[in-house]
């Protein structure tokens, strides 16, 4: 009973932590005591580092100290961790060996995993400050696109500063996923991840020479027919594939893309986005030669942008793989706050 009554007298605070790349962001929330939907007051700050310092103890606890119901999130960023499309413990091992991590089953569909090392350094990192929720990147954009989730053989992608979660959905159930790291570019693709601005030599001085060929009129009327054939199966295509376009997510992009027209990416940014696209890239055909997996072409991919890509992502991804791509942007560290609310209802 007196619980009842400490509850409605003081605010929740949640407290989420975020490693962005060499930085440590900090974001805060403080909701009413009687509805965690009313947000009283937020605050964030970035600070350098991703070890614990005596100035973001007292920045959290400048919010805390005024309510014994407090809650800190971290977002797992161990590099072992991933998802397996089912929750039978019997079939777990057949995805990969759990037997050095931590394990979830969420809704009942898919199982979530981290290396149980990795959580002992989070923890032991933020033993100063307590960790109450460690959240997976996956239970994030499965949250974040759950409006796409029944849609069919459709892609998702969270883009982190030094990482991306990748999950794949048909009629909302999980079929593969996959945390990448940015840090590794795959050996297929190391020799075209390097400066993109460098010149191509493409050994024109060796080309045929056309000068001696002739080419009559009716020879080059027909070669003008074929370029009108060409033409039109390329129009059929692109009605073909507008079918499949999401008109709401088509808008929503363009809205967010004039708020952003002052953005202009530099040459580091593009040379990023290739090596997104790598991995993305390789990811995904690793899942179509996977005989575990259940497996069709994917043809829409919805990116939730954590960090600003340019539009050479979109461009590489699109031309590259055939696919149809909506980005979104997302604030990484408030949808870490809405699975901390999540959580807390619970």
């Amino acid at each position: 009973m007196l619980q009842k009554v400490l509850q409605k007298l003081y605010n929740r605070i949640f407290v989420n932590i975020l490693h962005e790349g060499s930085q440590t962001k900090i974001y805060i929330e403080v909701c009413s005591a009687t509805s965690k939907s009313e947000v009283l007051q937020n605050a964030q700050k970035i600070f350098e580092g991703t070890k614990v310092t005596p100035e973001m103890i007292s920045f959290i606890q400048s919010y805390t100290k005024d309510s014994p119901y407090f809650y800190i999130a971290f977002l797992d960023n161990s590099l072992e961790q991933g998802v397996i499309p089912t929750c039978e413990k019997s079939q777990l091992l057949k995805y990969y060996d759990i037997s050095a991590s931590e394990y979830k089953c969420s809704n009942e569909q898919w199982t979530y995993f981290t290396s149980k090392s990795d959580l002992y350094v989070i923890e032991k990192s933020y033993s100063k400050i307590g960790i109450d929720f460690v959240f997976s990147p996956f239970s994030l954009l499965a949250n974040f696109f759950k409006d796409k989730r029944d849609s069919e053989f459709v892609m998702f992608v969270l883009v982190e500063h030094t990482a991306l979660s990748l999950m794949v959905y048909n009629k909302g159930q999980l079929l593969f996923g996959e945390y990448l790291d940015m840090h590794h570019i795959p050996e297929e693709d190391a020799l075209s991840s390097g400066d993109l601005d460098q010149d191509i030599d493409l050994g024109l001085d060796d080309s045929i020479d056309l000068e001696g060929v002739d080419v009559d009129a009716q020879e080059l009327e027909m070669i003008d027919d074929f370029g009108d054939i060409a033409d039109l199966d390329s129009l059929e295509e692109i009605e073909e594939f507008s079918e499949h376009e999401d008109v709401e997510e088509e808008l929503l992009e363009a809205a967010q893309e004039q708020l952003n027209l002052s953005d202009v990416g530099s040459r580091d940014s593009f040379n990023e986005d290739y090596r997104r696209f790598s991995l993305v890239q390789t990811s995904l055909r690793s899942y179509y030669d996977d005989e575990r997996y259940e497996s069709d072409f994917i043809e829409n991919v919805y990116v939730a942008d954590g960090v600003g890509v340019s539009p050479e992502f979109k461009r590489y991804l699109e031309e590259e793989m055939f696919v149809k791509v909506y980005i979104r942007q997302a604030d990484v560290a408030i949808e870490m706050c809405e699975l901390a609310k999540m959580e807390f209802e619970s």
